[in-house]
């Protein structure tokens, strides 16, 4: 199947890919025999078009581009006032952006070496930012991946370590933070390609982490220590609805990426599975695609739907989300328009701010990559 993406400048691409049907046999075909893999389906719904309507009338407006020349916004998060901070990943950088447009170093976080996916990685800002001044950020050191906190007045002060020896590698990093709704510090880590850490309690790699604002483990954890939930490939999202149930993106290997309803002490199936099918001890995912199709990073939820960014599927997804928390039909949104798309977050004023990620190595770089784009919701 061959199509076609005009870019922002007007220059047209051609891509030649295999329908999924043929992408999902070659896959299978890949892995048989496999004993790191167990069985898995697809129960991925159609998707509608994004000129479907959608529950209680939301959907998109017109996307506009707030800000442009960045190097690979890996993660970003609200302060108090509106203003955003946004992580560069292969640089370093900590920006301060402002709902118009308005960019400013704060300044380069000490101690980080990118190389591969890891960098500087994912941001949050305290809860309590009025009072503390925190801002914490998820990087690959030297030795590790770790979380920091940093006091953030008109400089940055000086980064402490409150989670070291998360593995690292060059893949499958993790690096998504986020405050929940009860205060605790999630942390999302990765299994950098060493399958079986995933399944591993003791090991930090492969789980979402739950922890106090000081690093230490929240004490109703299920097994007396700071991993939350564990059987993870790598987490790249995580976000909550109104009711407080977490859910988290995950990509997959060569079939299906997934979108997770997180629940304490849940082991959700990885290496033995991948996808849907696990059934016994392992939680099947809310929703999977094909790998084509997503790839998903970076997830929030606003206006009754969860919003997932898709890097190789270059499009953000918006899944309507029942009262139960059950899953409706996913609908693609700016598909092939902007390019891999990385972060999504809701801002103060319910739209969506949506990174870009063209500039990551993977990506057709085009003049003005990459940006940040804001997404109303209507």
């Amino acid at each position: 199947m061959t199509w076609q993406r005009t870019t922002r400048t007007g220059r047209t691409r051609q891509r030649t890919t295999r329908p999924i049907a043929a992408i999902a046999a070659v896959a299978a075909l890949a892995v048989a025999g496999c004993t790191s893999e167990g069985p898995g389906r697809a129960r991925t719904p159609e998707p509608l078009p994004p000129s479907a309507a959608q529950p209680g009338g939301t959907g998109i407006g017109q996307p506009r581009e707030l800000v442009t020349g960045l190097q690979v916004p890996w993660a970003i998060a609200f302060l108090p006032g509106g203003d955003a901070l946004v992580t560069e990943r292969d640089t370093a950088r900590l920006l301060r952006i402002t709902p118009a447009g308005r960019v400013t170093t704060i300044g380069t976080v000490p101690g980080v070496e990118p190389g591969g996916e890891g960098g500087l990685l994912g941001v949050a800002v305290s809860p309590s930012f009025d009072r503390d001044r925190y801002v914490y950020v998820y990087f690959t050191a030297a030795s590790d991946n770790r979380v920091v906190r940093l006091r953030y007045d008109e400089d940055l002060g000086r980064p402490q370590p409150i989670v070291t020896g998360i593995p690292k590698g060059g893949n499958h990093n993790g690096g998504r933070l986020a405050f929940g709704p009860d205060k605790m510090l999630y942390i999302t880590t990765g299994e950098t390609g060493d399958e079986p850490l995933a399944q591993d309690r003791r090991s930090l790699g492969g789980k979402i982490l739950r922890v106090r604002p000081d690093g230490s483990h929240a004490p109703d954890n299920p097994f007396g220590s700071r991993v939350f939930t564990y059987g993870h490939r790598n987490v790249q999202g995580v976000d909550w609805d109104e009711r407080g149930r977490m859910y988290a993106t995950e990509f997959g290997q060569n079939r299906f990426d997934e979108i997770n309803r997180i629940e304490k002490g849940h082991d959700y199936g990885w290496p033995e599975v991948e996808g849907t099918g696990g059934g016994g001890d392992h939680t099947d995912p809310l929703l999977t695609w094909s790998t084509s199709e997503a790839s998903p990073s970076g997830l929030a939820y606003a206006g009754g739907s969860l919003w997932a960014a898709g890097l190789r599927g270059e499009r953000l997804w918006q899944v309507p989300l029942g009262r139960d928390g059950s899953a409706g039909r996913p609908v693609a949104h700016l598909t092939g328009t902007y390019g891999r798309l990385r972060a999504v977050v809701r801002a103060p004023d319910g739209s969506l701010w949506v990174s870009t990620s063209d500039r990551d190595g993977r990506g057709d770089v085009d003049q003005g990559d990459d940006r940040i784009i804001v997404v109303p919701l209507r």
